[in-house]
């Protein structure tokens, strides 16, 4: 009891009221900095999902980061409620890609950076992240030879050894092979794979054979860049 006007007080001057137009600012700056974020995913990602619709994303999810932040960063009664909101929420939206866990993580850094009215850092550290992508990028395209494609292949499954399988067809024929990708259930398998190929007839020979392994095969080469 003796602390609980110390917690009203505490609470009392910890809540200050939000500028409307500093909040129609980290607002229209949050939706900027997701939107270039967005742009730099879609053209420098390497995730085999629909890039574009999955960046869609980045401008809710930092608006509203960042008006939680800013709301919260107001009353200490309002962080503690946040505290106990979160720890009955449960998010089940599965994350197939790692890549597309580290941009949603950097989407939320940029909401939580803005509502804290730290623009300029968060503006700095995007700057210099895609800097850092791009450069990656450069250097990843000097290194290439045009010739790798993304390969995608579903298939009923039979004794559930496909898998094997196919990696070794894959390895006779390609110069390099990297699963990205692979599920499988009762009934079907579906793998994707970052293939090399010196020659078109490589190509086809591998083509051939994994038709072989099963009628029902479906198969996919979409080009890398």
């Amino acid at each position: 009891m003796r602390n609980l006007p110390i917690l009203q007080e505490l609470s009392a001057n910890a809540a200050e009221q939000v500028s409307v137009w500093i909040m129609i600012f980290n607002l229209f700056l949050s939706a900027v900095l997701s939107l270039v974020l967005g742009w730099v995913y879609a053209k420098y990602g390497s995730a085999l999902s629909n890039r574009k619709q999955f960046a869609r994303n980045f401008l809710p999810i930092t608006m509203t980061t960042m008006f939680i932040i800013t709301i919260i960063k107001s009353s200490l009664v309002l962080s503690l409620g946040l505290i106990g909101a979160l720890s009955i929420i449960r998010f089940r939206t599965a994350i197939k890609e790692p890549e597309e866990l580290s941009y949603l993580f950097l989407t939320i850094a940029i909401g939580m950076g803005i509502g804290a009215n730290q623009a300029i850092i968060t503006i700095v550290t995007l700057l210099t992240i895609i800097a850092i992508i791009w450069l990656r990028n450069i250097n990843q395209n000097n290194m290439e030879n045009g010739q790798n494609l993304y390969l995608t292949i579903s298939s009923p499954t039979q004794d559930g050894n496909e898998l094997n399988v196919i990696i070794k067809v894959l390895q006779k024929h390609c110069t390099d092979v990297n699963l990205k990708r692979f599920d499988e259930n009762s009934n079907l398998l579906e793998a994707s794979f970052l293939v090399g190929f010196e020659n078109y007839s490589q190509l086809e020979m591998s083509k051939s054979e994994l038709q072989g392994l099963n009628d029902s095969m479906r198969i996919s080469f979409i080009d890398n860049s």
